[in-house]
Protein backbone atom coordinates (compact mmCIF):
# COMPACT_ATOMS: atom_id res chain seq x y z
CA UNK A 1 0.00 0.00 0.00
CA UNK A 2 2.89 2.31 0.74
CA UNK A 3 4.19 1.96 -2.82
CA UNK A 4 0.77 2.64 -4.36
CA UNK A 5 0.22 5.66 -2.08
CA UNK A 6 3.59 7.11 -3.08
CA UNK A 7 3.48 6.40 -6.82
CA UNK A 8 -0.22 6.14 -7.60
CA UNK A 9 -1.31 4.34 -10.74
CA UNK A 10 -0.13 4.81 -14.32
CA UNK A 11 3.40 3.41 -14.32
CA UNK A 12 4.60 0.23 -15.97
CA UNK A 13 4.77 -2.94 -13.87
CA UNK A 14 8.58 -2.85 -13.64
CA UNK A 15 8.45 0.50 -11.79
CA UNK A 16 6.25 -1.03 -9.10
CA UNK A 17 8.53 -4.10 -8.93
CA UNK A 18 11.53 -1.89 -8.26
CA UNK A 19 9.70 0.16 -5.62
CA UNK A 20 8.32 -2.95 -3.91
CA UNK A 21 11.82 -4.44 -3.85
CA UNK A 22 13.06 -1.37 -1.94
CA UNK A 23 10.08 -1.47 0.44
CA UNK A 24 10.53 -5.18 1.26
CA UNK A 25 14.28 -4.79 1.78
CA UNK A 26 13.66 -1.83 4.10
CA UNK A 27 11.24 -3.99 6.11
CA UNK A 28 13.56 -7.00 6.39
CA UNK A 29 11.40 -9.29 4.26
CA UNK A 30 13.28 -12.16 2.62
CA UNK A 31 12.47 -12.33 -1.09
CA UNK A 32 13.72 -13.16 -4.54
CA UNK A 33 12.73 -10.91 -7.46
CA UNK A 34 12.05 -12.40 -10.91
CA UNK A 35 12.57 -15.84 -9.38
CA UNK A 36 12.96 -18.40 -12.15
CA UNK A 37 11.19 -21.67 -11.50
CA UNK A 38 10.97 -24.83 -13.61
CA UNK A 39 7.69 -26.04 -15.09
CA UNK A 40 7.13 -29.80 -15.14
CA UNK A 41 4.80 -32.05 -17.10
CA UNK A 42 4.70 -35.74 -16.20
CA UNK A 43 7.91 -35.33 -14.18
CA UNK A 44 9.77 -33.82 -17.13
CA UNK A 45 10.92 -30.21 -17.14
CA UNK A 46 9.34 -28.48 -20.12
CA UNK A 47 10.32 -24.89 -19.45
CA UNK A 48 10.72 -22.18 -16.89
CA UNK A 49 8.71 -19.19 -15.70
CA UNK A 50 9.64 -16.22 -13.58
CA UNK A 51 7.42 -15.22 -10.71
CA UNK A 52 7.67 -11.49 -9.94
CA UNK A 53 8.54 -12.15 -6.29
CA UNK A 54 9.00 -15.25 -4.18
CA UNK A 55 8.58 -14.22 -0.53
CA UNK A 56 10.22 -16.24 2.26
CA UNK A 57 10.46 -19.16 -0.26
CA UNK A 58 6.74 -19.91 0.18
CA UNK A 59 4.55 -17.11 -1.23
CA UNK A 60 4.39 -16.07 -4.86
CA UNK A 61 3.57 -12.46 -5.64
CA UNK A 62 2.49 -11.56 -9.15
CA UNK A 63 2.24 -7.87 -9.97
CA UNK A 64 0.03 -6.23 -12.57
CA UNK A 65 -0.37 -2.64 -13.75
CA UNK A 66 -3.75 -2.83 -15.49
CA UNK A 67 -7.00 -0.87 -15.16
CA UNK A 68 -8.81 -3.80 -13.57
CA UNK A 69 -7.91 -7.37 -12.61
CA UNK A 70 -9.58 -9.87 -14.93
CA UNK A 71 -10.28 -13.60 -14.58
CA UNK A 72 -7.29 -14.34 -16.81
CA UNK A 73 -4.97 -12.70 -14.25
CA UNK A 74 -6.45 -14.77 -11.43
CA UNK A 75 -6.12 -17.93 -13.52
CA UNK A 76 -2.48 -17.09 -14.24
CA UNK A 77 -1.74 -16.63 -10.52
CA UNK A 78 -3.43 -19.92 -9.59
CA UNK A 79 -1.65 -21.66 -12.45
CA UNK A 80 1.73 -20.53 -11.06
CA UNK A 81 0.85 -21.80 -7.59
CA UNK A 82 -0.06 -25.20 -9.00
CA UNK A 83 2.98 -25.38 -11.29
CA UNK A 84 5.35 -24.48 -8.44
CA UNK A 85 3.40 -26.40 -5.78
CA UNK A 86 3.08 -23.34 -3.55
CA UNK A 87 0.19 -23.07 -1.13
CA UNK A 88 -0.55 -19.34 -1.27
CA UNK A 89 0.12 -16.33 -3.42
CA UNK A 90 -0.85 -12.73 -3.96
CA UNK A 91 -1.98 -11.00 -7.10
CA UNK A 92 -1.45 -7.25 -6.75
CA UNK A 93 -2.65 -4.65 -9.24
CA UNK A 94 -1.05 -1.21 -9.11
CA UNK A 95 -2.85 0.00 -12.25
CA UNK A 96 -6.20 0.92 -10.71
CA UNK A 97 -6.93 4.11 -8.73
CA UNK A 98 -7.18 2.04 -5.55
CA UNK A 99 -4.72 -0.78 -4.95
CA UNK A 100 -6.28 -4.13 -5.87
CA UNK A 101 -5.06 -7.41 -4.43
CA UNK A 102 -6.29 -10.98 -4.27
CA UNK A 103 -5.09 -13.76 -2.00
CA UNK A 104 -4.71 -16.92 -4.05
CA UNK A 105 -4.96 -20.45 -2.65
CA UNK A 106 -3.68 -23.60 -4.33
CA UNK A 107 -6.32 -26.26 -3.65
CA UNK A 108 -3.94 -28.87 -5.13
CA UNK A 109 -1.06 -28.02 -2.77
CA UNK A 110 0.85 -31.04 -1.46
CA UNK A 111 2.96 -30.47 1.64
CA UNK A 112 6.48 -31.79 1.19
CA UNK A 113 8.67 -33.02 4.01
CA UNK A 114 11.84 -31.32 2.77
CA UNK A 115 10.50 -28.22 1.10
CA UNK A 116 9.61 -27.55 -2.49
CA UNK A 117 12.11 -29.07 -4.96
CA UNK A 118 11.15 -26.41 -7.51
CA UNK A 119 12.57 -23.71 -5.21
CA UNK A 120 16.33 -23.69 -5.24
Amino acid sequence: MTVHRALGNGFQEVIYQRALKIEMADNGISFSREHEMPIFYKNEQIGTRRVDFLIEDIISVELKAVNKLEDVHLAQGINYLEAYDLEVGLLVNFGSKSLEFKRLINSKFKQKDQGNPAIK
